[in-house]
């Protein structure tokens, strides 16, 4: 059963197959010595920082389960932790199959009013539901959100840390929208925080506690929460690992082991954040095999029969209507993998090696290498980034005319200073920002290249860097300033691509008296949400060619 083919929610992670009901009866532990030397050998034939924790569980044709194995291997934090079955993951994007299960619930539930179907508009339930297109704004319903299809991609720098929900959706009608209306797939985190809206308005009760208090609690999933205090304070939460002086051109694999910024580190508790139903779940091994079950045995708990989620929930999720890409994953039921990674740069590859040998395994094929597969796709070097020309031709602005505040609606405002040459006339709070960015940011101002910097109450990013590379034109770098343990090296700069080509760039817009930037690549994909084909933005001036758009106040 194919459980993502609705959502389409980037399934790296986890897999619901099926196996011959011989197979079923099996009773050799599939964690054996032979799987826990190739998990080890592959986190460390890719040099991994982290390291993995699996789940597999695995039942009969009587509903009986004949397997039930969690485990934990490699790294679980920059200090060393081993990991286990018991640290915790932020899953991410899995997070938004418990968003729907829990919309669900509100479905199945006749005491509500209004009541809700899987067709119930949005707009009727949440007023300040408004887009761009009046069309989508009056026709999207909650399977529309679902599945992708509204016809708008990513905005996820459009939201802040400080946001609630209801911040968030009221944004969205000045979002830029990139296709027609149920036209095509685009990814996008923004309905999500929309759907996360429903539980408060129905039922008084956040997001976040309405799904603990009627999947979480009920399932016995006790180390599953949206709160990162919590999750830090037993203990057990993993870091999110990464290379630090990685050099995709020398080796794509090495590189310092470094935590990175742990990114729903600032939420509300227990009430989640405003990217709870888009990616705010924290679990771990043991509590996923549960969520296996539990989906395995059609909503009911493991142990109890006790229905949980309505089957009729978990049919409409596992019915395809907007599918993410066309190939065929294992159908059916019987048993179920989940692998959970910390490694930023490669998790999602490295779990899909640990899934696919364990797959292999299970139903006893040939084996497959898929580890030289995979690792041959990803030594494949990547494009280096256009040097600045030597004698770059001035922007149409004097630098710091262009540096102040800029504003977007669906944005919010922005501060870019100019921190190289210094600006004598720089802004108090600019000025305390350059005399820090080289302690905060250290290597991310290079001699020579005039630069801006604006920091931002994200969750993706902490500063955005424009450095100018030729007349109107400036290359975007989206940075994290990270903090270490080390009192000789407190910070170090995370995702600074400068070498590489990640396509991101702003142009300076004049306008007799006003001035603004035009943003496009955000992300490397934030137009067309990660679905090919769609059209970047075009036309004759600067506002028609920007996917975002500020303007300098």
């Amino acid at each position: 059963m194919r459980l993502q083919a609705l959502l389409s929610l980037v399934p790296f992670y986890i897999l619901y197959s099926s196996i011959p009901a011989v197979l079923a009866q099996a009773q050799n532990l599939i964690l054996d010595a032979e799987t826990d030397a190739f998990i080890n050998n592959v986190l460390a034939d890719w040099k991994s920082p982290g390291g993995a924790a699996v789940a597999f569980v695995m039942k009969n044709d009587r509903n009986e389960w004949v397997d039930i194995e969690y485990k934990g291997y490699g790294r679980a934090t920059e200090s060393g932790t081993k990991m286990t079955e018991k640290t915790t993951f932020n899953v991410g994007s899995n997070s938004k199959h418990f968003t729907v299960l829990a919309t669900s619930l509100l479905i199945n539930n006749a005491s509500l009013t209004p009541r809700l179907t899987w067709d119930t508009k949005v707009k009727s339930v949440i007023p300040e539901f408004n887009l761009t297109d009046p069309v989508a704004t009056r026709e999207a319903t909650l399977l529309d959100l679902m599945t992708h299809r509204t016809g708008y991609p990513l905005h996820d720098f459009a939201y802040r840390y400080t946001d609630t929900a209801s911040d968030a959706i009221r944004k969205l009608q000045y979002h830029r929208q990139s296709a027609e209306f149920r036209d095509i797939w685009q990814y996008n985190n923004n309905m999500y925080i929309t759907l996360s809206r429903l539980p408060e308005i129905l039922t008084g009760k956040p997001f976040a506690r309405y799904v603990k208090d009627n999947i979480f609690t009920p399932l016995g999933m006790n180390w599953t929460t949206y709160s990162y205090q919590l999750a830090n304070s037993e203990g057990q939460r993993a870091d999110g690992m990464t290379r630090e002086g990685l050099d995709v051109y020398t080796d794509p694999f090495a590189g310092t082991p470094r935590a990175t910024k742990y990114w729903t580190s600032m939420t509300g508790g227990e009430d989640g954040s405003v990217l709870a139903a888009a990616g705010g779940v924290i679990t771990n091994a043991i509590d996923m095999a549960t969520w296996m079950q539990t989906l395995l045995l059609n909503g009911a708990k493991p142990g109890t029969n006790q229905s949980v989620i309505p089957p009729s929930g978990l049919r409409r999720a596992a019915t395809a209507l907007s599918v993410q890409t066309g190939m065929p994953r294992l159908p059916n039921d019987n048993f179920g993998v989940s692998v959970l990674t910390n490694d930023h740069e490669y998790g999602k590859v490295i779990g899909e090696i640990i899934k696919a040998h364990i797959i292999d395994k299970a139903l006893k094929l040939q084996p497959i290498d898929w580890n030289s597969r995979y690792k041959a796709q990803k030594s494949i070097t990547p494009v280096r980034a256009t040097p600045r020309p030597a004698n770059p031709a001035p922007p149409a602005l004097d630098f710091p005319q262009i540096a102040g505040k800029y504003n977007n609606n669906g944005y919010g405002q922005i501060e870019f200073c100019q921190v190289q040459p210094v600006n004598p006339s720089a802004s108090a709070s600019c000025t305390a920002l350059a005399s820090n960015i080289t302690t905060i940011l250290p290597g991310s101002v290079r001699p020579g290249i005039p630069t801006l910097f604006a920091e931002v109450n994200s969750p993706w990013f902490s500063h955005i860097r424009l450095e100018h590379f030729n007349a109107n034109w400036f290359n975007i770098s989206l940075l994290i300033s990270t903090a270490t343990n080390d009192s000789a090296k407190p910070y170090w700069t995370f995702n600074d691509k400068s070498s590489s080509d990640n396509s991101i760039t702003a142009e300076l817009n004049v306008e007799g008296n006003t001035t603004g930037l035009g943003f496009a690549g955000f992300w490397g994909g934030l137009w067309d949400g990660a679905e090919a084909g769609v059209p970047k933005p075009q036309g004759p001036t600067v506002r028609d060619r920007a996917e975002v758009y500020w303007d300098k106040l």
